[in-house]
């Protein structure tokens, strides 16, 4: 169910039965030569969307900015600052949190985002913890809120897939794996570009030119040219097979 095609008298309603609500976040950044600047935001949805078909849950529209300056040197690329991130994260949660909603699921689709999403639940706890105003712990303002955050390409189910697809040509970023998911999702705007394996990646990059001189094409260690709608169905049923239970602990803790 997705919550922007609710009415606020259904959202009411669901309420009664359940306090959780996932929140898809993603990123609108490079994705090398054949994948979309959307990639993030498109994976995250698509699995937060279909999780949420089989668990009954409310799903939020998806946050599509996030923590991407790295990738500010390859043009397309949108960002937000960290504390803007945190800011728009905690504006969220809390908004809904007035409403009654107390477990917040969070299924990411960019790694740049972890940190910055981690940072965002310590300053909702934060802020939660020291409001030492007088209000009583049952109010909407202080009664037991949870976040979590899942990072969809990183699940073993898919960690898995992946190894048993693309070897060592997976990489860490614009990888086969989340490709072959958006052309699952989008097969009108699948990009055939032909490439060579990319060198071996590597994490101490700086800013976003740093970047661009180590990673020349946008990819880090990866080989997007083996990506496969097909391949990306099996990743999206992997993925929402292996979150439902783990949805389901995590709004009845």
């Amino acid at each position: 169910m997705q919550l922007a095609l609710c009415t606020w008298s259904e959202v009411e309603d669901y309420l009664k039965s359940s306090t959780g609500i996932i929140v898809p976040i993603g990123s609108t950044e490079q994705h090398g030569p054949n994948g979309l600047i959307g990639t993030d935001a498109i994976c995250a949805e698509v699995v937060g969307r279909g999780l949420g078909e089989r668990v009954n849950a409310l799903v939020t529209p998806t946050i599509a900015a996030g923590m991407a300056q790295h990738h500010m040197a390859f043009t397309g690329t949108m960002t937000l600052r960290p504390t803007t991130l945190i800011a728009v994260i905690r504006d969220c949660v809390v908004s809904l949190a007035a409403h009654g909603f107390r477990r917040f699921y969070f299924v990411n689709g960019h790694g740049g985002n972890i940190a910055i999403v981690q940072s965002a639940f310590a300053e909702i706890y934060s802020e939660r913890s020291m409001a030492l105003d007088g209000r009583e712990p049952g109010d909407n303002w202080r009664g037991g809120i949870a976040c979590t955050l899942r990072n969809w390409w990183l699940r073993p189910p898919v960690l898995a897939l992946a190894k048993e697809l693309y070897g060592d040509m997976e990489g860490l970023h614009a990888t086969p794996s989340e490709v072959s998911l958006t052309q699952h999702v989008y097969p009108d705007h699948i990009k055939h570009v032909a490439m060579d394996p990319a060198p071996p990646a590597t994490l101490d990059f700086a800013d976003a030119f740093d970047f661009r001189r180590r990673f020349p094409d946008g990819r880090m260690g990866s080989h997007p040219a083996l990506s496969r709608p097909e391949h990306g169905k099996r990743f999206l049923d992997a993925v929402v097979g292996d979150l439902v239970d783990d949805y389901r602990k995590f709004v009845a803790a």
